[in-house]
């Protein structure tokens, strides 16, 4: 009952302090165009606010008369006087924003790989870090995109920050994820782990998701698209603010971020960190994890500027790994929550799979403005990964249904484990829990130089460097009481008694070389704009193994393994006129395959049949732009050509062979409609259709595979033509508005249907010539809710936010694995989660 007198008590202050409202809308005289995102700050204060999508802002003023400036990356600021009386509204109409050409950008690389609205030709939404802030909640944080064309964003498993993200039907694997235009795909897998990121809604300036080619210019493009992240940096004003949250499960994430703005000898910082804790939503998913971020920013006159971005999230969390089938999930007593790989040990809760890692990332951004028409951004950057996942090692005691739990789907018992490793003695632990280590050290610089061949003409050049090495082992985590691990993978050490803290298994590590230069040249003139964009880059891998080859073996260290990829890509956008614009674009490219595409049989095996990925990609798209309707329309076609696949197998003499499969072709094509629409001041509408029609397109057969004998050894047919790609909704629809039920109080509702997820399967279980479509999973639709609430006292402004996720805890499959019969029968599933809750409060100085 406090907290309902708490909350009425804050909600009351809105009607106190405001002595006026002055309202406007902010565009661009170049492109006639409004600017989302911009500053207004009521001169001499802290009183500030933004614009939204369509560039209008409201700002509440406690004083009759005075001053606001508005300012925008890459434009003059204005500053504009305001005088009202008490309660009286001013609308100050359209302000319009010159460009400033001698600025200096404060997104030194990022400036070239965001889309300009009705410029670049390329399809694109953006996130703005409002969006963020109040619609997040305990969410992950792709999920934030989750109303955006193309995008399904799932949990997974359920652990925090084990989300997954897919575009247009690819992976994340196949999606670039850049953070202040740096690559954070992983060198050898290019998958991305949010876990390593989950401080990085609270710093998030504008979060960009380009679908198809985009608009990035390393040196390696993307199949799906691109997900670029702009952290705030020299652009935030003087103060900062402090946030607490709470939901469900015991939930909790409090911190506080401080900025000094710029200081008159050119410098800015901006500090900021948190802390987050929970039970999680899923049995035994406990976790506790900590975000800091630090940016130093100095201006030395005006030509140089100096940036310096450090930021990391160090976590702890249990995971769910296996999925269950339809039936497990409700004959369980836990239902959807159900985990199996968790028990007590000493009373506590212990969960086999546990991950912690920490993953910080450190880039210096140096920009050169030459001359009036050259200038040259360079970022170094360097990324330390330190961390494991946990596993069991040995007999498996752990399965459903065993001696080791009270009942089929109980909670396993580890102390029984425990008393029987005692037991054994000198003949050591049966079971043990392991560790997968993975670490890295990882380098890399991006440099890009930017030059006015005429009036309309500029040339963009650039080069992408990186050195990756990483560290892979797994090491005894916990004897569960025994005296040791006996362990003879090691050929250099066959009879090992491991002790907690030493290797088992394996122990090998892998480098990455990856070199590339672009270039690019952009026209622009009036109505039309229009690029074309070369790059080349060379990716090189060697494997180092020290437990299956002696060291004194020469091949216990690989030749560097190297590729050569190419791309070529042009586009072109009309402005018809203010309201209507037409893009096009296409493009091809190669890309490296994979590390464990080069290094079969977790051995220095190479594979040297292995070939690039061959990538056609075109669109067109569609743009029309009103004050109160933004309406975006696009269709697109993807060719994904030799998708790298191989197969083991074993020989006939008992040995394991492998094949590399060319010919596994997909094509993914769809249509995407996004449209923002304002009836009327108080009311905001959102709306987007998705419709994907992803197929594998051609069946492989006759595959031969030789000996080093020439024998035939094994004939591989693969029959997958026509079936559909899984693991995505292939049609997804988002309903969803924004009301002021009061001038800073504003309720959310989303709506989002998903509709054609087919189970996840690889081509290469499909060997049948009667092969079936995978599974199809039952449709969905979710319904979120939310409320934002502002007020000021004093000096300061405060927000409420709430949210509610789910909130008709609706039942639904998230994620499907197809099984042997491709049915619901037989799959495996990930349900997702139920009703969620968080309500937070930030206070800003």
């Amino acid at each position: 009952m406090k907290n309902v007198f708490l909350v009425l008590m804050l909600l009351s202050t809105s009607f106190l302090f405001a002595q006026g409202i002055v309202k406007g809308t902010i565009t661009d005289s170049e492109m006639k165009t409004p600017l989302p995102g911009a500053n207004v700050l009521v001169v001499g204060t802290n009183n500030g606010t933004t614009t939204d999508f369509d560039g209008n802002f409201s700002l509440n003023v406690d004083d009759a008369s005075g001053k606001i400036v508005i300012s925008y990356v890459g434009f003059l600021k204005k500053e504009m006087q305001f005088s009202v009386s008490n309660g009286e509204t001013l609308n100050l109409g359209e302000i319009v924003l010159e460009a400033d050409d001698s600025a200096l950008d404060e997104i030194v690389i990022t400036s070239f790989s965001l889309a300009i609205d009705r410029k670049t030709p390329v399809a694109v939404s953006t996130i703005k870090a409002k969006d963020i802030e109040t619609r997040l909640g305990n969410q992950e944080f792709p999920e934030i995109l989750k109303s955006t064309p193309g995008v399904y964003a799932t949990k997974k498993g359920g652990g925090f920050g084990d989300a997954e993200l897919r575009l247009r039907g690819f992976n994340s694997e196949n999606i670039a994820v850049m953070i202040n235009g740096v690559p954070v795909n992983g060198m050898e897998n290019g998958r991305v782990y949010w876990s390593n990121w989950a401080g990085l809604s609270d710093v998030t300036r504008t979060m960009q998701v380009q679908r198809g080619l985009g608009a990035s210019k390393v040196a390696v493009p993307s199949i799906g698209g691109t997900v670029n992240i702009v952290t705030k940096t020299t652009d935030t004003k003087e103060g900062g603010s402090f946030f607490a949250t709470t939901g469900n499960d015991g939930y909790q994430k409090f911190g506080a971020t401080v900025s000094t703005g710029k200081l008159e000898n050119g410098f800015a910082i901006t500090a900021s960190g948190s802390k987050t804790t929970g039970n999680g939503f899923i049995d035994a998913t406990s976790f506790e994890a900590y975000s800091y971020f630090l940016n130093v920013s100095k201006d030395f006159g005006d030509d140089h500027q100096l940036s310096f971005s450090a930021f990391g999230a160090p976590q702890v969390h249990g995971q769910r790994r296996n999925r269950e089938s339809i039936e497990d999930f409700r004959r369980n007593d836990r239902e959807l929550k159900f985990n199996r790989d968790w028990g007590y040990k000493n009373g506590q809760v212990y969960n086999i799979n546990e991950n912690r890692y920490h993953k910080p990332q450190i880039s210096l951004n140096h920009y050169w403005s030459i001359s009036d028409k050259t200038s040259l951004s360079t970022a170094l950057y360097a990324s330390f990964g330190r961390g494991a996942g946990s596993r069991s090692s040995g007999e498996n005691k752990f399965g459903l249904g065993t001696d080791y739990r009270s009942g089929e789907f109980q909670p396993i018992n580890f102390d029984k484990i425990v008393d029987e490793n005692v037991a054994l003695g000198a003949l050591g632990s049966e079971s043990v829990i392991t560790e997968d280590i993975n670490n890295h050290n990882w380098y890399g610089v991006l440099s890009t130089i930017t030059t006015e061949l005429t009036s309309e003409l500029d040339l963009l050049a650039g080069i992408d460097l990186r050195y990756y090495k990483g560290e892979h082992y797994r090491e005894v985590k916990d004897l569960l009481g025994g005296q040791f691990y006996y362990d003879d993978s090691d050929v250099n050490n066959p009879i090992n008694n491991a002790q907690v803290g030493d290797n088992v298994s394996f122990n090998n590590d892998g480098i990455v070389l990856r070199g590339g230069g672009f270039a690019q040249v952009e026209y622009s003139k009036e109505d039309l704009s229009a690029f074309i964009s070369v790059a080349a880059s060379s990716t090189s891998y060697k494997r180092i193994d020290y437990f299956n080859y002696l060291d004194s073996d020469d091949q216990q260290e690989t030749d560097f393994e190297n590729f050569f990829g190419y791309s070529a890509k042009g586009g072109a956008n009309y402005n018809i006129n203010n309201h209507h614009n037409v893009f096009a674009n296409v493009g091809y490219f190669e890309r490296a395959p994979f590390f464990n595409a080069i290094f079969l049989n977790y051995q220095n095996d190479v594979n040297d049949e292995a070939e690039n990925q061959k990538i056609f990609s075109a669109e067109l798209g569609y743009g029309f732009r009103a004050e109160n309707l933004r309406v975006n329309f696009n269709v697109y076609r993807t060719s994904w050509n030799d998708r790298t696949l191989t197969r083991s197998f074993q020989n006939p003499d008992g040995t394991f062979g492998s094949a590399n499969i060319l010919g596994i072709n997909a094509l993914h094509q769809g249509i995407e409609l996004d449209v923002d629409y304002k009836p009327f001041d108080k009311l905001k509408l959102r709306g987007m259709v998705s419709i994907g029609d992803w197929t594998w397109q051609d069946d492989v057969t006759g595959v031969q595979v030789f000996d080093d004998e020439q024998q035939l050894v094994n004939t591989i047919d693969i029959y997958i033509e026509d079936l559909k790609v899984g693991d995505a909704a292939q049609t997804t629809f988002g309903l969803g508005l924004d009301y002021s039920v009061l001038e800073r109080t504003t309720l959310r509702l989303d709506f989002n249907y998903y509709d054609k997820f087919f189970a996840d399967f690889e081509p290469n279980s499909r060997t049948s010539i009667n092969s079936t479509q995978a599974w199809e999973t039952p449709a969905y639709g979710l319904l979120d809710l939310g409320l934002t609430h502002g007020f000021s006292f004093g000096a300061f402004n405060a927000t409420i936010i709430g949210n509610i996720n789910n909130i008709l805890d609706t039942e639904y499959i998230a994620d499907a694995r197809d099984g042997a019969l491709s049915s619901a029968g037989d799959a495996t599933v990930f349900y997702g989660f139920g009703r969620t809750y968080t309500i937070g409060a930030k206070i800003k100085f």
